[in-house]
Order: structure tokens, then C-alpha cells, then sequence
């Protein structure tokens, strides 16, 4: 079976953020840096399984609001200063890559 491309998306961006997350300082490497590496491994899984389940638009759905969750947590990153602007927008890129190719399933299923 050929990889989804927002699978793959979804791992290198895991690939990339994950050490990124990893040296957060410690005040918030165990709140917000844990969230969100939780929430990508998450989201890895929550697409895999959603490409091979029967009714995946409601599956689908769910995965978008944690991509949006994403969105504002990098977000955070950049408000609190924990991360510097050009990673902040290669992460928003990524993410939003993501998202486009989540809407762009979400409306095949729709049509179903």
C-alpha cells in the first residue's frame, strides 16, 4: 500500500519538532513541550488509523481540531519566546501543509 502524503508530512514534521520540543526549557518541557509531542504522536496514529477505517469523516474531524490545537500551542512557542521566528514559520508551513491535504480528505470523504 502507497504512503498517504500526509502521513509522511506528519512524521517528518514529527522528525523535525520532536528534538526542537525536547530542549524547551524546563518549565515548559513538562507542560506545553510533552503536550504537544504527545498530541503529533497522536495525530501520526490518529491519521494511520483513520486510513483504514471504514467511516472517516467523523475520524477525520476529530484529527483536524488537533491539528488546530497544534496550530495554537506552536503558536505559544513563538509568544513566549521559546522558539525563534523562522522555526516558528517552518513549523506553521508544515502544519498548514498538513491541514491542506487533511481538507482536501475530508471533503473526498464528504462526498462519499
Amino acid at each position: 500500500m502507497e504512503e498517504l502524503p500526509i502521513i509522511q508530512k506528519t512524521y517528518d514534521l514529527i522528525k523535525w519538532y520532536v528534538p526542537i520540543l525536547n530542549r524547551l526549557p524546563r518549565d515548559h518541557r513538562f507542560t506545553l513541550g510533552d503536550r504537544m509531542i504527545t498530541g503529533l504522536y497522536t495525530l501520526l496514529e490518529d491519521l494511520i488509523q483513520a486510513r483504514y477505517t471504514r467511516n472517516r469523516l467523523d475520524r477525520l474531524k476529530a484529527i483536524n481540531s488537533s491539528l488546530d490545537i497544534l496550530r495554537y500551542q506552536t503558536r505559544l512557542l513563538l509568544d513566549f519566546e521559546l522558539v525563534q521566528p523562522r522555526r516558528y514559520e517552518y513549523a506553521s508551513t508544515l502544519i498548514n501543509d498538513i491541514g491542506t491535504d487533511l481538507g482536501g480528505w475530508m471533503k473526498q470523504q464528504a462526498r462519499r
